[in-house]
């Protein structure tokens, strides 16, 4: 791979005229929004995301509740050390006191006394098939949480507000899965071997021809899990001397990935441009710590539709950035490959890029295709070379044959290579979903977070007692919600994030949207302090231009 230098197509844009929403006022400040003329497609794109602020009350109340939490838990540890209330937790047998601690106390704190009071909103044990409705197997606690028992009752129709089924093939239509019974008939369920030995089947190779078709590049790989496509392949891409940016909201994945690279790790501010490219040319002025040589490579790793923020990755500016400064660019599509663009084919579609400026195409099948693993693709000799070198590809068993064929399945149906527009049908409700979704929330007041054509809709919660409840109040109006708090987001913004589906029917939609507006006034979460504007709200950041 090439050494890095600084020659590029981006340049900061000199001429920028008014919008129609010139200014939009968001708690008691405002933010300019500009037009770029010929940014085309990127500055469009930017323009349809909303990232508001709440009021300064709600952060103080939410911090106050996180304090008096805290204050109660060293309460609650202090009655445990004297004997008053019983230790649930493990702990090091008396005799072992003088050996090093297994269970380190205080990492345990939040765990011991703030996430086992309100274990019960997640785990949750479905009986069903995952689809946009569910079984749920009632539990009940008699200990706070720190245990469970089934009670035997089944509480039936939860409508699924929750799972990555984005287009619905996550289905037991006997008439759309022969092929894969099919396949289970001839292959059986598994391989036993890893690729490199006994496992490597027709079909693996049909479905890698396949997605590398399906997202207009040379080639493609395939790997048995989503999380080891980035955790396991990271490492085989990057060492020591070389250098990764990352985007600070990045997956858990891409992290441990980069970690378990040795290379040294800077991380950028979310969707920042500034941040990006400030850091690109202090990296190709300065090189390494110390010696100041060269880097060896740079890597720029984003996510295509961050699953936390609802967020789509700025493409267009990162790809100019990363010719500019000589990088490379690796693209996580978990959540955007199927999910966006007019035939799917992820945000390279959405923003109509060229999939060959991509050096590192990495998508999943655990979403909208319904069935399990993972993909990297891109030049030939990426490919081959990640054959060999790859620990997920080396050592990990092969891909399940009735798993492989369900993508394949799925896939030619997004392709329309079936025979039928079923594919094309889907991806068009879900994008007429999420409007809509998207839309309805905004009017009643909630903080969402993110980009118009997401699927995944983060709505703020804020304060802990406020999620609990929420979640609580939703699963007794039989809609399963995820929420999400500290410290899978930050400790100020815990959130509910809600996965739109193209199974989804408008009615579900609408009891949803009801029961979200109930419960909304009852919690009092309706923290917008924004009338419903098409005009959405940006960074405020300056724009930039490409070179044609």
């Amino acid at each position: 791979m090439a050494r890095t230098a600084a020659d590029g197509n981006l340049k900061p844009n000199s001429n920028q005229n008014g919008l129609k929403c010139e200014d939009v006022k968001k708690n008691g400040y405002h933010r300019s929004e500009k037009y770029v003329p010929g940014s085309g497609v990127a500055s469009r794109q930017h323009r349809l995301e909303s990232f508001e602020q709440a009021p300064m009350y709600v952060a103080v109340m939410t911090y106050l509740g996180f304090g008096i939490v805290t204050l109660f838990g060293y309460l609650r540890d202090l009655l445990r050390a004297v004997g008053l209330e019983k230790c649930h937790v493990a702990q090091e047998r008396v005799e072992q006191k003088d050996f090093i601690p297994l269970y380190q106390d205080f990492e345990n704190f939040y765990t011991r006394n703030l996430y086992m009071r309100v274990r019960d909103n997640w785990n949750r044990p479905i009986c069903s098939l995952p689809g946009p409705v569910f079984d749920l197997m009632e539990r009940v606690s008699d200990d706070y949480n720190w245990t469970f028992r089934l009670t035997g009752k089944t509480i039936h129709s939860v409508i699924n507000m929750g799972s990555y089924n984005y287009l619905g093939f996550a289905e037991n239509n006997a008439d759309f899965l022969k092929t894969v019974a099919d396949k289970v008939h001839q292959y059986g369920v598994g391989v036993c071997s890893t690729r490199q030995e006994i496992g490597n089947l027709d079909i693996h190779e049909e479905l890698e021809q396949l997605v590398a078709n399906f997202l207009r590049v040379e080639s493609s790989m395939t790997f048995g899990m989503g999380f080891a496509t980035n955790s396991m392949n990271i490492p085989a891409l990057v060492g020591k001397g070389c250098l990764i940016l990352s985007d600070e909201v990045n997956h858990t994945s891409l992290i441990l990935g980069a970690r378990l690279s040795g290379a040294t790790i800077r991380v950028f501010k979310h969707n920042n441009m500034h941040s990006l490219e400030k850091m690109l040319r202090e990296a190709v002025c300065s090189g390494q710590p110390r010696t100041h040589r060269p880097w060896r490579k740079i890597l720029i790793m984003v996510e295509g539709i961050y699953s936390m923020e609802g967020s789509v990755v700025r493409l267009p500016e990162i790809i100019a950035l990363k010719k500019k400064y000589k990088a490379y660019l690796y693209l996580d599509e978990a959540h955007s490959i199927g999910a966006v663009g007019p035939t799917g084919r992820g945000v390279t579609e959405l923003f109509d890029v060229n999939p060959a400026d991509v050096d590192v195409m990495m998508g999943t099948f655990t979403k909208s295709f319904g069935a399990a693993g993972g993909y990297i693709a891109g030049k030939k000799e990426l490919v081959n070379y990640l054959r060999s070198h790859s620990h997920s590809g080396v050592y990990a068993s092969a891909m399940s044959p009735p798993v492989t064929e369900q993508i394949i399945r799925a896939m030619k149906c997004i392709m329309g290579i079936d025979g039928n527009s079923e594919g094309i049908r889907r991806i068009r409700q879900l994008a007429e979903n999420t409007r809509y979704f998207r839309a309805r929330l905004k009017k009643m007041g909630f903080i969402i977070y993110g980009h118009d054509e997401s699927p995944v809709v983060p709505v703020l919660l804020y304060m802990p007692g406020k999620v609990v409840a929420f979640s609580r109040e939703m699963l007794q109006r039989k809609i399963g919600v995820v929420v999400v708090g500290f410290p899978a987001t930050p400790i100020t913004e815990a959130r509910a994030r809600f996965c739109v589906s193209a199974a989804h029917t408008r009615a579900m939609l609408d009891q949803v949207l009801h029961h979200m507006n109930e419960v909304g006034d009852t919690l009092c979460l309706k923290f917008s302090r924004q009338k419903y504007s098409p005009c959405t709200d940006l960074y405020g950041e300056t724009d930039f231009e490409l070179d044609s």
